[in-house]
């Protein structure tokens, strides 16, 4: 699962979550830089009485990309239109886009990178002219039509900007990338929710939530649902750290927030494939999950966390990952038998 596609807003869960994101940019934990050069752009396109440079934020999933769009709209005075890339499938579902713009409007393409190449090129004089060429008829009937547009803001969000070609990302003005969050940040995230919510909880819970979130505050959110669950229902409902540890644990969630595919990623490394290395492929169909749920949703957390390490050849794991799984470095058969 790469970011979640925006359809899935109408789910309850994704409506919840949607509301316990902040609006302002002051509201908003973390990411200090990338907020403070935001604000800077922002107040500074005000002050002009100018719509914002066009914005690419990358990042993994979870960080916040879709609500910093969010806060940019509201921040700008604007209306914000949200579409993904792989819904944007021909030239005319571009222009609908765009020709029902409004003057200083923001338009977010979450997933750029999973444009087509030729409908991304359709963005370039949109973007840098404010204006859009479509060819209408095909052969000798073919013509060009040019269309001018609303001065509009293009907010992109990906997760893997190496796929977006030089010419794309060059017209992106501003260019920020989100990091993971620290256990600080998240502790803050989680009581900030937990008050939305309606969930008395401790800061010692907070912060156990939060050390095992994986440094993103989507994740710190979905199991402070399931923890809120597990308390409501087997407690009183007031989140301490012993509950929070019970509800995680109950998860699968262990102290260093690895989950069941976590350990089943670097346990087949292990026993099947002699710790490695193993393409991504061959590994996605031995744990049974899409080669790109791996390398966006997976190993980006095990790699950072010293368990994991890609090379050339393919993903080989580390000492601490015997040591994690109480493995022997001997070999996969050996491993097999105990």
């Amino acid at each position: 699962m790469a970011e979640r596609p925006l359809d899935s807003l109408n789910s309850p869960d994704s409506a919840l979550e949607f509301s316990l994101r902040p609006a302002l940019f002051s509201d908003f934990t973390g990411q200090h830089k990338v907020k403070e050069r935001l604000e800077i752009a922002v107040a500074a396109a005000k002050q002009r009485r100018d719509v914002l440079d066009h914005v690419l934020l990358n990042g993994p999933p979870g960080l916040g990309k879709t609500t910093l769009a969010n806060i940019i709209a509201k921040s700008v005075g604007a209306s914000l239109k949200n579409t993904s890339g792989p819904t944007i499938e021909k030239a005319g579902d571009l222009a609908g886009l765009l020709t029902n713009l409004e003057q200083g409007d923001v338009l977010f393409i979450d997933e750029i990178h999973r444009m087509q190449k030729n409908i991304e090129e359709y963005l370039y004089p949109a973007m840098e002219d404010f204006m859009l060429d479509i060819v209408i008829d095909q052969g000798p009937n073919a013509r060009s039509v040019r269309i001018n547009l609303p001065k509009f803001t293009l907010v992109g969000a990906t997760t893997r900007s190496g796929l977006l070609s030089s010419p794309f990302l060059s017209r992106f003005p501003i260019k920020e990338r989100l990091d993971y969050y620290t256990a600080d940040q998240l502790q803050h995230i989680v009581i900030r929710s937990a008050r939305l919510l309606n969930v008395g909880i401790e800061e010692v819970g907070a912060l156990e939530i939060a050390r095992r979130s994986r440094g993103t505050p989507r994740i710190a959110n979905n199991l402070l649902r399931r923890v809120r669950d597990y308390a409501q229902v087997r407690h009183d409902g007031h989140v301490t750290q012993t509950i929070a540890d019970q509800g995680l644990a109950m998860l699968d969630i262990d102290e260093n927030g690895l989950d069941e595919m976590d350990k089943r990623i670097l346990e087949t490394i292990i026993v099947r494939f002699d710790g490695g290395p193993v393409g991504i492929n061959s590994l996605a169909v031995a744990v049974g999950e899409e080669p790109d749920t791996l390398e966006e949703v997976y190993e980006p957390y095990l790699i950072m966390e010293g368990y994991l390490k890609r090379t050339s050849q393919g993903r080989t794991v580390t000492q601490l990952s015997y040591k994690k799984l109480g493995l022997s470095q001997q070999g996969g058969e050996q491993n097999r038998l105990l």
